[in-house]
């Protein structure tokens, strides 16, 4: 009988372990032993701990819940702020660690690494892309003003966000986060 693959054990592993350590602080056997497989059988699925990495940032991506951007039944700006709602409690529940898996990596990894810094890169756009939608739809319902330019918006969301992640992060604090949906959704989105 043959042996299970590992494989979804280790990518698991790697990303709990990228997403905690940082790409720099984590080893191939930090991953193979949170796993609990042999650090030989790493190289069974993943080439090197970059392609590894990749492998997490995707995973990562996958469970950023962008499907709430665009799910039917509510008005955009409340899905917007529901999503960011959403990704504001899993850093509050984690006790203010971790941030966002692709600004740590954008901030970290993307100037050593071209295939990681395009994936980073992809990630954000997916993102953005989601948000400009919803946004898209809010200009299109009135909700927001009518020169509103909703690709600039998103991507200024975005990166409000991940600045508020960083002061979050420093000061284990909710008030950066208080000020991220204050100015969101009272100043730029009303």
């Amino acid at each position: 009988m043959p042996k299970p693959s590992k494989r979804e054990d280790l990518l698991a592993s790697a990303l709990e372990t990228f997403h905690t350590r940082g790409f720099h602080g984590t080893g191939i056997k930090e991953i193979a032993d949170a796993a609990g497989a042999p650090k030989g059988s790493f190289y069974n699925h993943f080439s090197s701990k970059e392609e590894c990495a990749i492998e997490a940032l995707r995973l990562f991506g996958d469970e950023r819940r962008l499907d709430m951007l665009a799910a039917p039944g509510s008005p955009p700006l409340e899905r917007i702020r529901r999503h960011f709602e959403f990704l504001r409690d899993e850093v509050v529940v984690r006790d203010f660690t971790r941030g966002c898996m692709f600004g740590n990596f954008a901030t970290d990894v993307v100037d050593h690494s071209e295939e990681i810094r395009a994936v980073v890169a992809q990630s954000l756009g997916t993102w953005s892309s989601a948000l400009t939608a919803a946004l898209t739809e809010a200009r299109r319902d009135g909700a927001v003003r009518a020169d509103l330019d909703p690709d600039a918006t998103a991507r200024f969301l975005l990166n409000a966000w991940e600045g508020t992640l960083i002061e979050a992060r420093a000061t284990k604090s909710s008030v950066a986060f208080d000020t991220f949906f204050l100015m969101a959704f009272e100043a730029v989105l009303r």
